[in-house]
């Protein structure tokens, strides 16, 4: 087994490679086996709309090199501090499904580092939107550390032969997911979406951060903002002035459907709504919105908002707001507590910021 030293010094490398995807122009000064990789990769993200319409060149750059900004030395370290010893002490590998979701590009890849990283093997069965990334990074993986060779699978057939499982799905999906693999040690995530908190005080910078967690991956991600607290009386103008800038999103066809045709129903309906010609805004309890969709609440004050959040913690994956410290610790005692950041950066998590709350390396390093 690799030494969990090694381990880590793979992943950095690994993550200063995904770094220089921000353009076209990739890292050529790398021994042959990585160099050969890294064109095979950047192939991949060219291609990759080609594959799923959903998966802009731009949006899946962004992806690898948010991915190698997580990657840091410092963050591992710091990921890792309290599991090291354990994960060092621990000679048995085990091997760990996981059912990776689709909706982002390399969504699955935290769970691709928690497990190798823990020292497990990887049996991956990849959503056929998002089959193509994954395994060009682990790839490239390979060739940076040979000793990953044997550890990883990747399958879009039926999974056999494991010792534990992490399953990312629907809510719908979670149960199917409940009824297989309910024997084995498991994580099985649901449907979750990130919530802002407006106070009616943001500055236009702010809201052009918002409008980032609004529109990044067109709003497919868990972590992607569905929904807006807002306070009563709160003026929409400009906040629609900012969502209305965003141009580029309705570009894609995909995402234009979508509009159009939430647009259609709307109106169809006779249901009040902001129209900013990139994304609709409703008046909706839900969490969840439909691509393009923006919902939004109105909240009296504070206590109120608070009681709110509450009876919906296990549909919410981040809060987002311009003063996360006021809202972090004893202000929202929800359980579990999501992550607290400010706006822009929903689509940034640390390592350390788990999905649906649940510490993927305690329960790795807890197999037996």
């Amino acid at each position: 087994m690799l030494k969990l030293s090694h381990r880590i010094d793979a992943f950095l490398r690994l993550g200063h490679y995904l770094h220089s995807f921000s353009s076209k122009n990739i890292s050529i000064d790398a021994p042959e086996p990585e160099k050969n990789c890294l064109q095979n990769l950047e192939e991949t993200v060219q291609n990759s709309p080609a594959f799923n319409g959903w998966f802009t060149e731009a949006n899946v750059r962004q992806m690898l090199v948010a991915l190698g900004e997580s990657l840091e030395k410092y963050k591992l370290e710091k990921w890792l501090k309290n599991y090291s010893p354990v994960i060092e002490e621990n000679k048995e590998e085990k091997t760990v499904a996981v059912v990776m979701a689709g909706n982002i590009p390399a969504v699955g890849f935290h769970d691709f580092l928690s497990v190798l990283i823990s020292g497990n093997k990887l049996l991956a069965k990849l959503s056929s939107d998002d089959d193509k990334l994954l395994p060009a990074i682990a790839g490239l993986l390979i060739a940076i550390e040979p000793g990953f060779d044997g550890k990883i699978e990747f399958t879009s057939n039926q999974i056999k032969s494991f010792d534990a499982v992490i399953a990312t799905g629907s809510d719908n999906s979670s149960r199917y997911f409940q009824y297989y693999f309910g024997k084995y040690p498991n994580i099985i995530r649901k449907n979750r979406n990130a919530v802002a908190i407006l106070k009616g005080d943001e500055t236009t910078q702010d809201m052009e951060a918002l409008a980032d967690d609004i529109f990044q991956y067109y709003g497919l991600g868990c972590r992607n903002v569905s929904k807006i607290f807002v306070p009563k009386g709160y003026d929409f103008n400009p906040l629609l002035d900012v969502l209305s800038a965003q141009k580029t999103t309705i570009e894609n066809h995909k995402y234009f459907n979508n509009y159009e045709y939430n647009k259609a129903i709307f109106l169809v309906n006779s249901r009040k709504h902001f129209d900013t010609g990139t994304v609709l805004l409703v008046e909706e309890e839900q969490m969840a919105s439909p691509v393009s969709v923006l919902n939004y609440e109105y909240y009296q004050d504070e206590q109120y908002l608070h009681r709110r959040l509450v009876l919906v913690t296990n549909k919410i994956q981040c809060i987002l707001s311009t003063s996360p410290d006021s809202y972090r610790g004893s202000t929202l005692n929800l359980n579990p507590q999501p992550s607290i950041i400010p706006f822009g950066k929903s689509q940034q998590p640390e390592l350390w910021d788990y999905a649906d709350g649940v510490d993927t390396i305690a329960f790795l390093v807890d197999l037996k």
